[in-house]
């Protein structure tokens, strides 16, 4: 079964999130797509987050119908038994992408095949990230791409252990990101066609200054929004 990893702070999930997931699922045929809200994203730990219980209901809300979408609890906080009974929380690491995807891969079947799903702007810092290197060893890398970005530019963005020479590179300075790029140790298939303004910052302001949300989160994830009183002050 062709599989993907969807990460994000989901803070919250919205209407872009889950037609990016529906696009991959049809064009690279995922059995499933699970959806793993970030607990600490590295690069965002200054960033004030939505408690994980709350995101990872609307995650659940919003996945309900599709069969094939999976909320999941691979970056949920947890305590141990001496924190619980003294009511101390652990402070928790940052979530690392690596340590996510090889805590999936010990529940996936050996035929299984593992894709990590994440938009172009996001995929631009991939080289920052911890163990870049070994993660694009683990799986396959779908990526949705975006109007204005090339091939070059995706070629650029891999670690520079990955990254094929300038001069290998500039003759697709000017073509589109598209297609598949196939390299030693790298797998990356570009989606093309999808193109969303929708962002969780714009929903939250949008929630902050009362102004409807219509599509641009799911009927159930309004709902939820607005009874536990979400994104009533400014982040």
């Amino acid at each position: 079964m062709n599989i993907a990893l969807f990460g994000g702070t989901f803070d919250p999930v919205h209407s872009g999130h889950l037609a990016l997931a529906r696009a991959a699922a049809d064009r690279f045929d995922l059995g499933r797509v699970f959806f793993v809200p970030n607990l600490i994203p590295p690069h965002k730990q200054k960033q004030p987050l939505s408690h994980f219980s709350h995101r990872y209901a609307m995650l659940a809300l919003a996945t309900a119908e599709e069969k094939d979408f999976v909320p999941s609890l691979l970056e949920a906080p947890c305590e141990t038994a001496e924190t619980s009974k003294a009511k101390v929380k652990n402070t928790p690491a940052p979530s690392y992408s690596i340590d996510t995807v090889r805590r999936l891969k010990q529940t996936l079947r050996k035929a299984d095949r593992l894709f990590f799903l994440i938009g172009l702007d996001a995929f631009c810092d991939v080289a920052k990230w911890h163990q870049a290197e070994a993660l694009f060893r683990e799986c396959a890398f779908i990526v949705a791409s975006r109007p204005g970005f090339s091939l070059a530019d995706v070629a650029n963005s891999l670690p520079a252990s990955l990254r094929p020479s300038p001069a290998a590179t500039k003759p697709f300075a000017k073509i589109p990101a598209t297609g598949d790029i196939i390299l030693p140790g790298v797998t990356v298939h570009l989606l093309d066609g999808l193109n969303f303004s929708v962002s969780s910052t714009a929903i939250r302001d949008a929630v902050f200054k009362n102004k409807p949300l219509g599509k641009l989160v799911p009927a159930s994830v309004a709902a939820y929004i607005k009874k536990e009183g979400l994104y009533r002050s400014p982040k």
